[in-house]
């Protein structure tokens, strides 16, 4: 049942990278300011007993009043990379100062519990902060049962904490179609708006080309797999049900899809609200000269459908920002405002957290409308 909701998609996917493309182009504005960097050794862990990580990068970020919630993946051991995710609690003016008072003292609050997430754990958390506590959509790793084969997959984790930070529910999204529901590779995604039990989000599902049909008797007969290959990631919209954590099928459409120059394209933040039916939102590109992270600005409005977009105007630079496990990257997760200061929490080259800062009046009028 779940073939015919993955080929629509794929449908739509492959035709939004003939039609979609030609609306940025690869030039680099960075715009922002480096604040202060966040390392490993700034964290002080107060519910596990290894109370230092290894790794503390991609956060997320919410801002509550004056107070800002940064919610760092963290990593504690590099043999399988696993992954968990925390909670630290400052002010805003101890945040823009670059001051912090350091360790950092920091809960775990995700953790891989399932089967679903247990493979590389809980990753790179966009943060919604609600009346009662916070929602967070999260990348879980773990491992499936598809085809009689065990396989691991990324999905579309989330979770409902309290204002303690305990966890109330947690699940993950699969797609509902008419035929049943496809749990498909799901990563990079945040929230518009709710309303009720309901959701406009921007997601980034995952769909593999199909292997040629002419060619699967050859298989067959040499019992080998036919070889598949992905097709490139881009930024979709959709609306979703958080009771049954649905992703409505016909509601999925692509937003914007990789240039030539990209590899694959993903969203990065979480949404700030602009204006009316205007949010803020940060994406990134992969480029294929060096395999770098940079980063950008769209608009979309509150079903997703974008009216404004960026080149890029974060990119990694110097020693700190271009070295680590994972060269060259900045990456989410977390943009705030305050006041006219647009505030991007990121991780840096998989190792640490940076924080980095820009006046608002100075990026809007480096988006295009479409």
């Amino acid at each position: 049942m779940s073939l015919a909701i993955e080929e629509r998609l794929r449908k739509k996917a492959k035709t939004a990278l003939v039609e979609n493309r030609g609306i940025r182009a690869p030039k680099t504005e960075d715009l922002f300011r480096r604040v202060c960097f966040f390392g490993p050794k700034d964290f002080l862990i107060e519910n596990y007993p290894h109370k230092e990580p290894v790794a503390a990068f991609n956060p997320g970020a919410t801002l509550v009043g004056e107070r800002v919630f940064i919610f760092p993946r963290l990593i504690f051991d590099y043999y399988s990379y696993v992954s968990s995710i925390g909670v630290v609690e400052l002010a805003i003016e101890e945040l823009l100062s670059g001051e912090a008072k350091r360790p950092l003292r920091t809960q775990i609050v995700l953790w891989p519990q399932y089967g679903w997430e247990a493979v590389k754990g809980c990753e790179d958390p966009r943060v919604l902060a609600i009346e009662n506590g916070f929602l967070i959509l999260y990348t879980a790793v773990g491992e499936f049962s598809e085809d009689s084969k065990e396989s691991h997959k990324a999905v579309l984790g989330f979770a409902e904490l309290g204002k303690d930070f305990s966890v109330r529910r947690k699940g993950f999204f699969s797609v509902r179609g008419p035929e049943g529901t496809f749990i498909p590779g799901n990563k990079d995604s945040a929230f518009i708006h709710l309303q009720e039990k309901n959701a406009a989000m921007l997601t980034r599902p995952s769909f593999w080309e199909l292997p040629d049909a002419r060619l699967e008797p050859l298989f067959s007969l040499l019992e080998l797999e036919p070889p598949r290959r992905p097709l490139p990631d881009m930024c979709w919209r959709a609306e979703a049900d958080l009771e049954e954590l649905v992703i409505f099928e016909d509601t999925m459409e692509p937003v914007f899809v990789p240039e030539p120059w990209e590899h694959k394209v993903g969203w990065s933040t979480n949404t700030v609200r602009l204006a009316e039916n205007e949010y803020l939102v940060g994406w990134h590109g992969v480029l294929r000269e060096d395999r770098s992270y940079r980063e950008g600005l769209a608009i979309v409005d509150g079903s997703g459908r974008l009216l404004a977009v960026s080149d890029y105007l974060l990119a990694p630079r110097g020693l700190w920002e271009e070295y680590g496990d994972r060269p060259l990257v900045i990456f989410g997760n977390g943009l705030l405002l305050h006041g006219e200061v647009l505030i991007w929490i990121g991780g840096v080259s998989d190792y640490c957290i940076g924080v980095f800062t820009a006046e608002l009046g100075d990026v809007l009028p480096l988006l295009r409308r479409i």
